[in-house]
């Protein structure tokens, strides 16, 4: 009955629909395939936790598979299927979303000629001005049709900007009130350099993983304070993501002696695009090829955990750091994310206020 079918002849619309049902499934693959370089681009830059991410390729880096995105698809579809009925009741909601996804990849893109390019606000307004006419004039031609089903994308798009924009804002307080603790990571080191009775120095090598570069993991500041013994060689692993898809293996790796020469104590600082798999074994067999002294393949890997602890101050809505309390539990764990043998890991935690 659909007019598509009845274009073909009649021997040719059991061929056509079987060219029709593979045409969906390449599509929807697609979004599928996007789906998935999406969140991992969204974790990388801190928009969304740790998620178990699995790479199906020794090739090619951008073939990845996420179990938490791909059934949450599938939950979705069936939903959508069970509530809309059939495709034609679909009409609507595909309305909304395909101009509203116009009219912000125009925004989005004219904000990456401004800022990036750097073409000239003249032009940037004129193109915008032109496009955005266009879009925008679809999207307003479907308002009408909020009611009969063009709620669901947006539904969708407002619970995903909550998402990620709470975990963002919970993600900047905590690390605000981690820095606090934390202090200086020059005047720990130096103060270890200084101190009459120093921590006992055992044989072997010792990475803590941290975000910051400037500031002493809280693992690395517990290990001394509560054990009193330091590693041969410390290697301190800051993990910067930068704004750009790769980057290249010779403008990955940079190591900072914290300006006290022979004392074991380094900074690493790797570098990874947005994109990029953050493989730490990986980056520290670079950084050795560099000169740093550490025995990768059997160094101790420290993690400092994090216990959110909620607070009456007014960062953020009650409602809101119960949801980035509650996502945070269920983020991955960094043992498997970053990549780390798992024999090899050490734990320490801490309660942080938000």
């Amino acid at each position: 009955e659909n007019p598509f079918f009845l274009l073909a002849p009649g021997w040719g619309q059991i061929p056509l629909v079987l060219l029709a049902t593979l045409a969906t499934v390449i599509a929807s693959q697609a979004v599928i395939s996007g789906a998935f370089s999406v969140t991992r681009q969204a974790v990388q830059l801190g928009f969304l936790p740790f998620l178990a991410i699995r790479q199906t390729s020794e090739k090619a880096i951008g073939q990845i598979y996420i179990p938490a995105v791909n059934w949450s698809i599938f939950v979705a579809i069936v939903a959508l299927v069970v509530g809309f009925g059939s495709s034609s009741a679909l009409a609507s909601a595909y309305g909304i979303a395909v101009t509203g996804t116009l009219a912000i990849d125009t925004v989005l893109f004219f904000v990456v000629v401004r800022m990036l390019w750097h073409k000239p606000l003249w032009l940037v307004l004129a193109g915008a001005v032109g496009f955005l006419f266009v879009d925008l004039s679809f999207f307003a031609a479907n308002i009408t049709k909020i009611v009969s089903g063009g709620w669901f994308p947006l539904v969708i798009g407002f619970v995903l900007f909550v998402l990620l924009m709470t975990w963002r804002r919970g993600r900047d307080i905590v690390t605000r009130n981690r820095t606090e603790e934390e202090g200086s990571l020059q005047e720990f080191v130096s103060a270890l350099d200084d101190s009459p009775d120093p921590p006992v120095r055992v044989p072997g090598s010792a990475v803590f993983l941290h975000a910051e570069g400037d500031t002493t993991p809280l693992a690395l500041r517990y290990n001394v304070e509560h054990n009193r013994v330091l590693h041969e060689h410390v290697v301190i692993f800051s993990l910067e993501t930068v704004g750009v898809p790769h980057v290249a293996e010779d403008e990955r790796i940079e190591i900072d002696d914290l300006r006290i020469p022979n004392d074991g104590i380094s900074l690493v600082t790797a570098r990874f695009g947005f994109q990029d798999d953050p493989d730490v074994p990986g980056a520290l067999r670079l950084a050795r090829k560099r000169g740093l002294d550490i025995d990768v393949d059997h160094a101790s890997y420290f993690l400092s955990r994090i216990t959110i602890n909620l607070t009456r101050a007014r960062t953020m809505a009650r409602w809101r750091k119960q949801l980035f309390k509650g996502i945070s539990r269920n983020s991955a764990d960094p043992v498997a994310y970053f990549r780390l043998p798992e024999d090899r890991v050490v734990s320490l935690g801490s309660s942080i206020d938000l």
